[in-house]
């Protein structure tokens, strides 16, 4: 499982890279043809949020600990969550006149994105509580 564990880490790690990458050098955000000028305004918590990803993740591939794990989806989990609040608050797309319907359907996204943030957070911190108080996670049977 270990293994299993550090290979998705290193996994995520490269994905977070090339996001990373693609976004801020090349093809680069101004590629994408429904992303706005706004999406300027963004992309430090965008970027954040990737490093957060990156760096935690890293510290996985080094470190077992389910407290540090816990702890760390809570730094990447929040990281995230302004990056999708400025996603809200700014929206930058222009999805054009032949996609109407295209703004709700990325709000409803970024909204599940959000809730799935919160209740992800709640789970970790109830890990990083019971890793601290030295209770073993539950195994499936």
């Amino acid at each position: 499982m270990a293994s299993t564990s550090r290979s998705g880490g290193v996994g995520s790690v490269l994905v977070n890279a090339v996001l990373l990458w693609a976004i801020n050098v090349w093809p680069g955000w101004s590629t994408v043809p429904f992303l706005a000028p706004d999406m300027t305004r963004i992309l430090d918590a965008l970027n954040a949020a990737l490093i957060a990803g990156i760096i935690v993740n890293l510290a996985f591939v080094v470190v077992r600990s389910r407290g540090l794990q816990a702890l760390g989806n809570l730094v990447a989990l929040g990281f995230g969550m302004a990056a999708l609040l400025r996603l809200w608050d700014v929206f930058p797309f222009d999805f054009g006149d032949g996609w109407s319907g295209w703004p709700v359907v990325v709000r409803v996204f970024l909204a599940l994105g959000m809730v799935g943030s919160v209740i992800g957070a709640v789970v970790e911190v109830v890990a990083l509580i019971r890793a601290l108080a030295g209770l073993a996670p539950r195994t499936r049977q």
